[in-house]
């Protein structure tokens, strides 16, 4: 199916006595619902299931937002119709600017989720529903059955089911990690690098349940004013957003950035004095003020490059306006659309938000994408629609849970600017996250404040994290003819290239890899997987894949590898990147082996290794979370000894008895720290027999 070239508005009036959030109930069962309850199109709900159409990954999104039906008996009442509904992702701003590659992106959502859907449930703001539509002759027998279907369903009401969701937790490297990220923020800032960078703390947790439930249990609960829900294969996107990102009513355009923040205290249900002296002082706040002057700045930046000279406004200014458990002080700022300008060129000239980046805007996500340790996903995008009939209307997706599988997560972050102070920041981010997680039915562990690690930064240098669109690899070592542990290589780039890219390795690729080496009795084999069709990630097909074998020469007994500290937010992740550009310039940088720590002190590889160290008769390695490559000499070591998944500082690697790698092709090997005296192999008399006889002296990473 497409897009109609044209439809007809159809209203048609409903009895039912859900409210806004329980509307999403409706569409329980099926196909990719989407809801979103506030003040949208005026106040009421808006359902939406069984899409029409589904926009594919390849597609440019910002351009099918123009892509709609000409409309003809549009009513006056301020229907909505249809259109297309879902999210636009943080990481869609890299198909509008020149910006780094993110952080590791622990668990990935898409970068975008449209639909068009030519039917709705509308709660309007006086409480009727209404069944609308975009109505085509060639749809009209789906849609009179579509409408009879959710008549029946509103008019018998549905019950909301229980939902089950864990403890939340900062993910690595946490509370003390954002501090330090904090505290670089701002040396970059005295630096006159930037003005104010907003930085994000990620809170996690399991969960069990229906997303529609989660959905009308905490909008329903918080009663944000632009609350959204979109759902798909892949999970859901759960958004309790207070702020509007963009509303466009024929030529008319507002936005309504936020930024400067104080808790909002509430006794016996009304406002006590705490509160209003909260709200006060936000208000008088010279800081908060000035934070939410520059993105008022750049908001004004970023319409007047779509919209008529002159017809940029700022009708309000820093206001302080309540919202679920906090005070925030919004502006508002007003524009008219030039006659040649659509949606897409709105959106391409505004977006991401710059309440949700910086000043200035490319610079502050640099910033951004080097001091956050995990990728953004669908928080700090957008939310909403794109109708025929009502415009455009997107939130800023904040106070948002993200869900896929039984993980669950959101983001919680601040402006950060000149005279911030880290330990307030942090207490920021849990102002705002509590209310939501509480309207969960959780709650949130707010680890101690530790000291920091002072950042000896990885990313100082021109070279920028590893592109994922360069693909990745893995190197086996080739001993007598034949790779060693194939097929855990194999199945480790697979899940790679799946998570990565949404595609699949040829079929013969085991059967190439073990053909590939011939007669070298030693030599490195490395496995190579770019993203097929479109280079930079199409969804589907299969990767492309290279095959190149080197020889080798049989090594004496191994020195001592010597290891230089540098901090590196979230690590390299869980996939072994073909770009190495940032690891190369690293080590000239240090002119030793990158031994990487996260902004918390966590001690996660080497460039090129698993890290163990050896307390007493103790083998201990840092646990796998995300941060780091999952070794496949590593799992074999653990499988064949009682070694010990630990957090390790920087200090107690410094006071370990030995240091070692496990590595590409060298195997378990020695290493120092550049500072350090060089240890002994020693690894334990049982263990070293144990690891040679199972050739794991010299197998690869």
């Amino acid at each position: 199916m497409t897009v109609p070239e044209s439809a007809r508005v159809v209203r048609i009036e409903l009895d039912g006595e859900l409210s806004a959030a329980e509307g999403a109930l409706l569409a329980r069962g099926d196909e990719r619902p989407v809801a979103l309850a506030g003040d949208w199109a005026g106040g009421g709900a808006l359902v939406g299931s069984e899409p029409l159409v589904v926009a594919a990954p390849e597609e440019d999104p910002f351009e099918l937002l123009d892509r709609q039906p000409v409309v003809t008996g549009a009513p006056t009442d301020g229907a909505v119709g249809g259109g297309w509904f879902g999210y636009l992702g943080y990481n869609l701003a890299a198909r509008l600017e020149r910006v780094p590659p993110p952080p590791p992106r622990h668990v990935k959502l898409p970068d975008f989720s449209l639909a068009f859907y030519d039917h709705l449930l509308r709660l309007d703001a006086n409480g009727r529903w209404w069944f609308e539509a975009l109505w085509t002759d060639a749809r009209d027998e789906q849609l009179r059955a579509r409408l009879e279907l959710l008549r029946g369903r509103l008019a018998e009401g549905i019950r909301e089911r229980p939902v089950w969701v864990g403890t939340f937790q900062p993910a690595p490297p946490g509370g003390a990690g954002h501090m330090t990220a904090i505290d670089e923020c701002r040396e970059r800032i005295a630096a006159g690098e930037i003005f104010q960078a907003n930085l994000c703390l990620r809170v996690e947790a399991q969960w069990q349940g229906d997303p529609l439930d989660l959905f009308a249990r905490t909008a329903g609960t918080l009663e944000p004013r632009h609350a959204g829900l979109v759902t798909g294969p892949w999970g859901a996107v759960c958004s309790l957003s207070p702020e509007l990102f963009l509303r466009r009513r024929g030529r008319e355009v507002v936005s309504e950035p936020i930024k400067g923040t104080a808790p909002r205290v509430l006794a016996a249900g009304r406002e006590g004095r705490r509160g209003e002296d909260t709200r006060a002082a936000l208000a008088a706040s010279g800081k908060d003020r000035a934070e939410n002057v520059m993105i008022v700045d750049l908001m004004r930046n970023d319409l007047g490059r779509v919209c008529e000279y002159g017809s940029i406004r700022v009708p309000t200014l820093t206001e302080p306006r309540p919202a679920p458990g906090v005070w925030h002080l919004v502006s508002t700022v007003t524009g008219t659309l030039r006659p040649e300008a659509g949606d897409a060129d709105l959106l391409r000239a505004s977006f991401p938000p710059g309440s949700v980046t910086g000043a200035p805007k490319i610079q502050a996500m640099r910033v951004i994408a080097e001091l956050e340790a995990g990728g953004r996903e669908a928080y700090t995008g957008a939310v909403g629609y794109a109708s025929p009939v009502a415009g455009l209307e997107l939130n800023v997706a904040i106070r948002t849970l993200e869900l896929r599988g039984e993980r669950i997560w959101m983001g919680a972050g601040g402006g950060i600017v000149a005279e911030s102070v880290a330990e307030r920041e942090l207490e920021e981010c849990f102002v705002k996250a509590r209310p939501v997680i509480g309207a969960a039915g959780a709650r949130l562990v707010e680890e101690p404040r530790v000291s920091r690690v002072a950042p000896v930064p990885a990313l100082a240098g021109s070279a920028d994290r590893p592109d994922p669109a360069l693909g990745v690899f893995e190197t086996l070592l080739v001993r007598g003819g034949s790779p060693v542990d194939a097929r855990a290589h194999l199945a480790r780039l697979e899940r790679s290239v799946d998570a990565l890219y949404g595609q699949e390795l040829p079929e013969d690729l085991h059967a190439r890899v073990l053909a590939a080496p011939a007669a070298a009795p030693l030599a490195r084999l490395r496995v190579s997987a770019l993203p097929g069709a479109a280079h930079g990630g199409a969804v589907g097909g299969a990767a492309l894949v290279e095959i190149e074998t080197e020889p080798l020469v049989a090594e004496a007994e191994p020195e001592a590898v010597t290891l230089a500290p540098a901090v590196l937010p979230g690590g390299l992740g869980a996939h072994k990147w073909r770009d190495r550009r940032l690891l190369d310039e690293l080590a000239d940088r240090v002119d030793a082996v990158p031994l990487l720590l996260d902004l918390d002190g966590d001690v996660l590889e080497a460039a090129y290794a698993n890290l163990f160290i050896v307390e007493g008769s103790h083998l201990i390695t840092p646990p796998l979370d995300g941060r780091q490559l999952p070794g496949t000499v590593r799992a074999r070591v653990l499988a064949l000894h009682p070694a010990i998944e630990d957090r390790l500082s920087l200090e107690r690697v410094a006071a370990a008895d030995e240091l070692l790698l496990a590595s590409s092709v060298r195997g378990i090997h020695p290493a120092r720290l550049s500072d350090g005296p060089e240890p002994p192999f020693q690894l334990g008399a049982r263990l070293r027999v144990v690891l040679r006889e199972d050739s794991l002296g010299a197998v690869a990473r």
